[in-house]
């Protein structure tokens, strides 16, 4: 038996490939990455640093059409660094990171209040549909 087939998936939601740009904004830093793949919960993205483990990360981004279940849009989110590994070259990082909340950014002068995950985890599974 070999590890791969041993492991436990653990994902609570699904998981969308998503090759798209990001900013990673942490310590008073802006840095820029590229998104792998992402979820209503998660994401998993690629940059040229390292984070330590439970670091608090604000991500911006445009979250894809199949996730916000309406156009696409750009969103800034809030999560917790669960790991970081760089990669094998050694110039860059792969980085997961679990989504806290999330804020839908507007073109005009009003921006959506932030909405913790759950929260909008709760909403969904009510009516069916909803932010992720």
């Amino acid at each position: 038996m070999s590890a791969n087939s041993s492991r436990v998936e653990r994902r609570g939601a699904q998981r969308f490939e998503v090759h798209q740009p990001l900013a990673i904004q942490f310590a008073g830093r802006r840095v820029p990455g590229f998104i792998q793949d992402l979820s209503g919960r998660g994401i998993f993205f690629y940059a040229e640093m390292d984070l330590a483990e439970g670091s608090e990360v604000e991500l911006t981004f445009t979250m894809p059409s199949e996730i916000a279940l309406a156009e696409s849009m750009p969103v800034r989110c809030r999560g917790r660094v669960l790991r970081s590994s760089a990669s094998p070259a050694g110039q860059c990082s792969g980085i997961a990171v679990q989504l806290d909340s999330y804020q839908y950014l507007s073109s005009g002068p009003s921006v959506a209040p932030l909405v913790r995950v759950a929260d909008a985890d709760h909403a969904r599974g009510a009516s069916g549909r909803g932010a992720r």
